[in-house]
């Protein structure tokens, strides 16, 4: 429920908050100043694409409590969570709008990309929220997809997911305005990083997006301290794991960081994953990948 001043909020999923979500967080700022509101942010948890379609692998490039931090460091005052089930699916654009936006929420106003879709069977789009929005009070903003530069491609969610898919961090940070990056509570392993000399924070990704399999350059942020480090993501397949792990041996850090929450940036791509003839060729690729990190890095 909104408390306090009126709210004009941006609406949508906002998984990633890329450069396109926060130029439309920055056009309702705009627009909630122009009516006297304050600017907020409706979001849907969970994404309605695991609602749909529960069996898929994981997709998501923020975790929630990631998501938020963003949507509030870009000037979204409050935050609304709109639970997405079957009520909610199964809503007409019309009762979305009268039941939702402006009764539950009591909403001053909404702002959306032009290819906003919502409502059962996403039969609503940005023109229908516009006139439905009007006829119920509410004052509606429509803003046009942003192009990355250079090129044409759109920022959008799926663009990053591909980027990373393709262990392309430089481009999926061009397209978040940030590094990528997984925050997750550090969990015991093997502990064969430390036997080889080479100690490991190992996070599961859980419902984040995997990226590709393989060695990065990465940076991590623990307790407030930045670290730069080498990453590996993938089945450690020497070893031969089975779950897909991220464990992140962090440079100049001497401590333990078990159960400690640390985010973890993915700056760049070394290699692919492989596999090696025993633990001393492992070592030896661990040792040539933390100096090619570190050279990136520098």
């Amino acid at each position: 429920m909104v408390s306090g001043a009126k709210l004009i909020a941006a609406i949508g999923n906002f998984d990633g908050v890329h450069l396109g979500h926060q130029h439309l967080l920055q056009q309702t700022a705009a627009f909630a100043a122009e009516h006297g509101a304050q600017a907020g942010v409706v979001v849907f948890d969970p994404h309605p694409r695991r609602f749909f379609q529960p069996e898929a692998p994981p997709f998501l490039l923020s975790s929630p409590a990631q998501r938020d931090e963003q949507l509030a460091a870009h000037g979204a005052k409050e935050i609304l969570s709109l639970t997405f089930d079957r009520t909610l699916a199964a809503m007409t654009p019309e009762d979305f709008v009268r039941k939702v936006l402006a009764a539950r929420l009591g909403l001053a106003g909404a702002v959306t990309g032009v290819d906003f879709r919502f409502g059962a069977s996403r039969a609503g789009d940005g023109e229908a929220l516009k006139a439905l929005g009007e006829n119920a009070g509410l004052a509606v903003k429509l803003v046009a997809t942003v192009a990355g530069n250079p090129g044409a491609e759109k920022f959008g969610s799926s663009a990053v997911r591909a980027a990373l898919k393709a262990g392309e961090v430089k481009k999926a940070a061009m397209m978040l305005g940030r590094p990528w990056s997984v925050r997750g509570r550090v969990v015991t392993g093997q502990k064969l990083g430390r036997t080889l000399g080479f100690p490991t924070a190992n996070i599961v990704l859980g419902d984040l997006i995997e990226p590709r399999k393989g060695v990065y350059a990465v940076t991590a942020n623990t307790g407030g301290a930045v670290y730069k480090g080498v990453a590996n993501f993938g089945r450690r397949p020497t070893v031969g794991a089975d779950a897909p792990l991220l464990e992140a041996h962090l440079f100049d850090f001497s401590g333990d960081l078990y159960g400690q929450e640390i985010d973890i940036f993915f700056e760049q791509f070394i290699r692919d994953e492989q596999r090696f003839d025993g633990l001393d060729a492992l070592k030896a690729q661990i040792a040539a990948d933390s100096a090619a990190a570190l050279q990136m890095l520098a």
